[in-house]
């Protein structure tokens, strides 16, 4: 017997049986299914077993976001370990949008322009330029980012690194169906014509406990975007059904698909002692997802602890402690 899932507004619910699925997508067809043996999800609508459909079967377009543009295509090169930049390569008249602060080089050839929101409204009215910016304020980024566009002859390159020790992710929008949700932080830099949105958590619980807030970011179009996160980056596919617990600092990304709930992380004693706070996430597939191994939150902390105002000390290992670092300096 075949289990289906369905999904409307990126909330996947199931497994249900044949009869059941239909039930419900014929109550509502605006929404995605999948079950086993289909390679990817695919609209309701193009599916004759649940739409009620006589019709052939025919294979649906990949779902991608309309923005009414379609992003430029770029080029790129990410350079090093540890420490990474990017390095996009721009055609004439092509432009990448990237967080302020974050260029670390680019061509004389290629100019700069500051802008309000995320820089995908730059030929729209005042007031959709001022709602993409007050969508990066709620999400606690800049009112502005960069636009760089290379306005000369043949290729040039603009390169943007790292805030901190970590790696960069390029993600091919149109690969994931359009859109990526992410945490609030990880956007680096992406191509013009990608549109950098809200993703609002609806359950309290996830949205109170889930490391993020209420408010993710929503990567949406059919372009290039580069995220950033801290350590070691994993990428993982999760099988229907499938589920993956974490810690709620770890998740980077993921598909919209993918519902993201949390789990109360064992008993009390577990919670209070186990050091790894009172919830995790708990990631139910299909979908694909993005962990780091060391957020930020977890990096700042140790910087802190060991800060000599807090009671650490630059001295480790010293026996003599607070007197060495008098007599070395410190």
């Amino acid at each position: 017997m075949a289990h289906w899932y369905l999904s409307y507004d990126g909330q996947q619910n199931g497994p249900y049986d044949e009869a059941k699925a239909q039930q419900l997508a014929q109550n509502n067809v605006n929404g995605y299914a999948w079950r086993e043996g289909f390679t990817t999800w695919l609209p309701i609508a193009h599916i004759a077993e649940l739409a009620g459909s006589t019709s052939p079967l025919q294979p649906p377009p990949v779902p991608v976001a309309h923005t009414g543009r379609r992003a430029d295509e770029i080029d790129f090169i990410i350079h090093g370990t540890e420490m990474q930049f990017v390095e996009i390569e721009l055609d004439p008249g092509e432009s990448a949008v990237a967080e302020a602060g974050a260029m670390m080089y680019k061509a004389n050839s290629i100019g700069m322009e500051t802008v309000f929101g995320d820089g995908s409204a730059q030929t729209s009215g005042f007031m959709s330029k001022l709602l993409g910016a007050g969508k990066r304020l709620v999400t606690g980024e800049s009112l502005f980012t960069t636009v760089f566009t290379h306005q000369g002859q043949g290729k040039a390159q603009v390169a943007f690194g790292a805030p901190y020790p970590g790696n960069i992710i390029p993600i091919a929008l149109d690969a994931v169906g359009g859109t990526l949700i992410c945490q609030k932080d990880a956007f680096l830099c992406a191509a013009r014509g990608v549109s950098i949105g809200l993703h609002f958590q609806r359950r309290i619980l996830t949205g109170l406990f889930g490391g993020d807030g209420f408010v993710m970011q929503k990567l949406e179009g059919d372009g290039m975007a580069f995220l950033h996160a801290g350590g070691t980056i994993v990428e993982r596919q999760l099988k229907a059904g499938e589920e993956l617990h974490v810690d709620t600092g770890c998740i980077v990304a993921y598909e919209p698909q993918v519902d993201f709930n949390i789990q109360q992380a064992g008993g009390i004693k577990t919670s209070l002692f186990g050091g790894e706070g009172l919830f995790f996430a708990r990631l139910h597939g299909p979908g694909k997802i993005w962990l780091q191994s060391l957020p930020f939150s977890r990096l700042a902390g140790r910087m802190l602890q060991a800060a000599p105002q807090r009671g650490g000390s630059k001295g480790e290992g010293s026996v003599l402690g607070t007197l060495g670092n008098l007599i070395d300096g410190d």
